[in-house]
């Protein structure tokens, strides 16, 4: 047990787990921001659109897409998914390929991606809590964009790529390599759900 336990964690913090997961996430979030897109055309033309994810009154696709919330620079948000995913698939296809990209290279991907979060993680409050309607694609650009964030923050402290104090990186290095980020994203994406959950219940279903 004890060593089917140690090769499940090398294989866990090797190149190919992490990389291989950042790319599977990062796909899923390429392919919700496409849907995204698309719907968002739809909306552009015709405002009164039926998408087919309006569900009832809290899953609602064209309640969150015809908000302000959901063109916040001008344009639709999922455009900014279209531009920013594939880069992040092409670093993961490249490392896993072999490249080992600059350190400042993938500190400027940490800081990019985590403004991305942030961003994600807003309008994911916009929609629960101001516009009042789940989108199920938008949910899904949430959790994947917290996994990318994720796998790249560990393959980022791994490496010691975020120019941390020696202390720091110490100390965040234990902490991946206690596997401790895995239960904390894991307890971040149940909590998650029950916010959702919470909030809105049976209107969920009804």
């Amino acid at each position: 047990m004890t060593v089917t336990l140690t090769r499940l964690r090398a294989v866990r913090h090797s190149t190919g787990w992490i990389y291989g997961t950042m790319l599977f996430s990062a796909c899923l979030s390429l392919l919700a921001s496409f849907v995204l897109s698309v719907d968002a055309v739809r909306l552009a033309a015709d405002p009164a659109a039926r998408l087919s994810c309006n569900i009832n009154a809290v899953i609602s696709c064209g309640t969150v897409g015809g908000s302000w919330q959901a063109q916040l620079f001008g344009f639709p948000n999922a455009f900014l998914g279209l531009v920013a995913e594939p880069v992040v698939i092409t670093i993961s296809v490249a490392a896993l390929g072999g490249v080992r990209f600059p350190r400042w290279f993938m500190f400027t991907a940490q800081v990019v991606y985590t403004l991305g979060v942030i961003f994600a993680y807003w309008l994911f409050y916009q929609s629960m809590f101001v516009i009042g309607a789940l989108c199920p694609w938008c949910l899904l650009v949430t959790v994947s964009t917290t996994l990318v964030f994720v796998t790249l923050t560990h393959v980022n402290v791994r490496d010691g790529n975020l120019y941390l104090p020696p202390r720091a990186q110490r100390s965040a290095r234990q902490f991946i390599d206690a596997d401790l980020d895995v239960m904390a994203v894991t307890i971040w994406i149940l909590a998650l759900v029950l916010v959702v959950v919470s909030k809105y219940g049976d209107s969920l279903l009804s």
